[in-house]
């Protein structure tokens, strides 16, 4: 008995788009216009990334220049892979992915789980460093037989696939009275894509995008921020400048509030990306009338970030909230020094030892930070540690060593709290090191060492 009749999709990859609609009802009352998002979690791999998965391996089938059997590799944040892998899957291709450190460990267990080879990259270096994802990527290119690699910042069928599903779906979902198109932007596939199609449909819709801060497309310097999958260090080719209208930037602390606040208002697990776009959709809805209908794209699940912004651990070390604590915090402690506590010192990786020792002089410490770049720098530029007793006890001639680059003896990078780990956490971490480094809305700070404890009076005799 054939199965014609019975309402039965042929594979997991019919499942792919036509996505639900749904109102924040608790997020927009404070607005005059509704705010609606589009659960771009309910495509089978979980993320909005499924759409131009399937749409650029079709492509490359159609051109010849994927065969079954031959390997896919990519740069991916996570939900470009699981959608690849998902059609590799279907179609009998091997995968390589390439992440950044920054990813969070759920999802590179999901490629896995897939049956991808993954590789794992720093993200605190720039897109032509041989080490970064991008370079690993092409280097594993070439390196590797038969491979294909579908190159989502630059393939224009990945922001088609978007004009093709996403901007139709928004168009007839809200029988096109939506007004404004929110979304973030990695590839930009998403904005240029539905946004182009919802202005052709009306060219009065405004196309926004929610940005991190320091990413180029707000105008930032491209700088690490601790938003996975959204904002960029260079410019894709698939992001349209041209279609966007505004780009709202919203930092990392207010992206995370917000995946906290609909999850918990609206019953809806978001991610930190999808917070992003959501805050500049508020941020947005500001100004507008009962008239307007906003639209944002919330790109997946925030099962995907339950080790970092769902952790209440993760979010207290790297300064986002209190975590809970009960008692004297490190805010408490700072805010009892003098006011003129000293900020952070640091070093860059290619200074040399001499100058390492010369700093630890002035400023009277003996353990210093390695860090990349110019204040304020973020938590993705902390390289490691050096400390004074280090350096003594390297081998070498002084001369040697006193010439050398810090990062050719680096230590690890100093244990991490936040503004509101609570002091008798602190203590026990100083069992084990004698110096920490505070983070505060995800940045570092300052350093604490045991002597700012024992000059603390609420914690005298420690």
């Amino acid at each position: 008995m054939g199965l014609e009749d019975l309402d039965i999709k042929e594979s997991v990859l019919d499942l792919i788009g036509n996505t639900p609609l749904v109102r924040l009802a608790r997020i927009d009352a404070d607005f005059l216009c509704p705010i609606v998002v589009k659960l771009e979690s309910m495509n089978p791999g979980g993320s909005s990334k499924d759409r131009p998965a399937l749409t650029m391996i079709e492509a490359a089938e159609a051109e010849g220049i994927l065969k079954p059997g031959d390997t896919i590799v990519e740069p991916t944040s996570g939900n470009t892979g699981v959608g690849l892998a998902i059609v590799a899957a279907q179609r009998g291709y091997k995968c390589i992915f390439v992440v950044t450190d920054k990813v969070g460990k759920e999802k590179v267990d999901l490629l896995r789980a897939y049956g991808a080879e993954v590789v794992v990259c720093p993200v605190a270096v720039a897109p032509e460093d041989p080490r970064s994802y991008y370079s690993t990527a092409e280097r594993i290119m070439q390196e590797t037989p038969n491979a294909f690699r579908p190159n989502q910042y630059h393939n224009p069928n990945n922001p088609r696939s978007h004009y093709e599903t996403t901007g139709p779906e928004i168009w007839e979902q809200t029988k096109g009275r939506v007004t404004h198109f929110v979304a973030g932007a990695g590839t930009g596939g998403t904005t240029s894509g539905a946004g182009r199609y919802l202005k052709e449909k009306n060219p009065d819709i405004s196309v926004v995008v929610g940005d991190p801060e320091n990413s180029l497309y707000s105008g930032g310097s491209g700088r690490p921020y601790l938003v996975e999958g959204v904002g960029e260090d260079f410019w894709p080719d698939t992001y349209d400048p041209e279609v966007v209208d505004r780009v709202i930037p919203i930092s990392d602390g207010e992206s995370f509030a917000m995946a906290h606040h609909v999850t918990q208002q609206e019953g809806l697990l978001i991610g930190g990306s999808g917070g992003t776009a959501i805050a500049a959709a508020c941020e947005l809805a500001k100004d507008l009338t009962e008239n307007d209908l906003v639209v944002v794209v919330i790109p997946d699940s925030g099962r995907g970030y339950l080790s970092t912004v769902f952790n209440g651990q993760w979010m207290s070390t790297m300064g986002f909230s209190s975590g809970n604590e009960e008692g004297l915090t490190v805010a408490d402690l700072l805010d009892e020094k003098d006011a003129d506590l000293q900020g952070l010192v640091y070093l860059q990786p290619t200074q040399s030892v001499q100058e390492a020792l010369t700093v630890m002089e002035k400023h009277n410490i003996s353990q210093v930070p390695v860090a990349k770049g110019d204040m304020p720098i973020a938590a993705a530029e902390v390289l490691g540690s050096i400390s004074k007793s280090w350096i003594l006890a390297h081998q070498g001639t002084q001369d040697e060593l006193l010439n050398t680059p810090i990062e050719k003896i680096i230590e690890p990078a100093l244990p991490a709290v936040g503004l509101g780990t609570s002091v008798d956490l602190v203590i026990e971490i100083f069992h084990e090191s004698s110096a920490l480094l505070v983070f505060d809305g995800g940045r570092p700070k300052t350093v604490i060492t045991r002597a700012d404890i024992g000059e603390n009076p609420s914690t005298e005799g420690v």
